[in-house]
């Protein structure tokens, strides 16, 4: 079985190489790995070349942002299974494409997902913030549940049969499809109970006030586009959810 893992990159050299490694580290061998560069004016590039080895498949060009991105991945992706590790993001240990591949064994799975833990941007062993998931039940997104994006991968089928990510959102892209794929179409989903992925702190939707207001505003259309009716509580469980994750 074969997984797409996807890296979107832009201006990531800081980062971008430890990201990298993390992927060669993994004992699980039917790998496919495809970075998307934007363009990037610092050194990512040499980066890129400099373990290009290890890489199916890669480009660099402009494009109109990281779910832009991530739909060049998928356009690309051969795999049954396809994941994304971002480029600040990198693997909590080597053997969880492995253990990701043994659920997808189960042939009624559609998606994965498991635990995250955000990291200090220069200290990758001080922990900041733990996301811990839990198992999901239908009904869990009103309460502003939603699993950490970086763990979930999915069968290539639920994109094809349900639609890649909608760009037209600027950084709620990734919890449209999520709410899209798992509380609207109510794909089967299993639970790893354990720390997949580690992520460095600083996403774009908690920034500053106006990008928190702005993703808020985001999160009520993904309800919309989708034709659901949101609970008026919902906007404010999201973010508390957020909160608690530091205790």
């Amino acid at each position: 079985m074969k997984i797409s893992l996807i890296t979107a990159s832009y201006n990531s050299a800081k980062t971008l190489e430890e990201t990298i490694k993390s992927v060669i580290a993994q004992e699980y061998t039917s790998l496919e790995y495809i970075i998307i560069d934007g363009e990037s004016t610092d050194n990512s590039l040499e980066i890129i070349k400099k373990y290009e080895h290890y890489i199916t498949k890669w480009v660099s060009e402009k494009d109109r942002g990281i779910y832009d991105a991530f739909n060049k991945g998928l356009a690309m992706a051969s795999g049954e299974i396809v994941g994304f590790l971002n480029s600040d993001d990198m693997f909590a240990q080597t053997d969880i494409l492995k253990k990701i591949a043994g659920i997808f064994e189960n042939e009624s799975i559609e998606g994965v997902y498991g635990d995250l833990d955000y990291i200090d941007f220069e200290n990758q062993h001080k922990i900041v913030r733990k996301w811990k998931a839990g198992e999901y039940k239908h009904g869990a997104f009103f309460y502003g549940w939603m699993p950490p994006h970086p763990t979930l991968y999915l069968r290539k089928s639920c994109y094809q049969n349900y639609g890649n990510f909608d760009t037209s959102f600027v950084s709620a892209s990734d919890y449209e499809l999520m709410l899209r794929m798992i509380h609207h179409h109510r794909i089967n989903l299993a639970y790893l109970n354990e720390v997949l992925i580690k992520m460095r702190t600083g996403g774009i939707s908690n920034k500053s006030v106006y990008n928190r207001l702005r993703a808020n505003k985001e999160d009520r259309r993904a309800w919309t586009v989708n034709r659901l009716k949101m609970p008026f509580y919902t906007p404010w469980l999201k973010p508390l959810r957020k909160i608690l994750q530091f205790f």
